[in-house]
């Protein structure tokens, strides 16, 4: 039940909705936490008979091994980065802004250094 970005004649899949998400990861790390404790029951009942099998515990490991890869490409849907756009100093940058809201860079390019005589002075108003 992986999501794959396919392309197929010009379409592309769409990125399941994130409640449908959160959903299925709920109910992964419910199947994992059993699993695991199955892993954990069936080891406990070998050492008691005084036999281990190999083979079985490594196909129960590697059930839950792919329940957390699921569990990692749903976190990864979830809260993987996002592509906005960043300023050089990694502030988000918001639709439609010419200047970053953190360190004040031009959108696109460096903030200009300003000339002599072009400081910003702020005098007193009148009393």
């Amino acid at each position: 039940m992986a999501f794959r970005r396919k392309e197929t004649d010009g379409v592309v899949a769409r990125r399941p909705h994130a409640g449908v998400l959160r959903r299925e990861r709920r109910a992964l790390l419910k199947a994992r936490e059993d699993a695991l404790r199955d892993v954990g029951g069936l080891l406990v009942e070998m050492y008691r008979r005084g036999g281990f099998r190999d083979d079985l515990l490594a196909e129960r490991a590697a059930g839950v091994i792919g329940i957390d890869a699921r569990l990692a490409e749903i976190d990864e849907l979830l809260h993987g980065p996002r592509r906005r756009p960043r300023c050089e100093c990694g502030a988000p940058l918001l639709r439609g802004s010419r200047f970053c809201p953190s360190c004040g860079r031009a959108v696109g390019g460096e903030r200009a250094p300003l000339a002599p005589g072009e400081a910003t002075v702020v005098e007193p108003g009148p009393r």
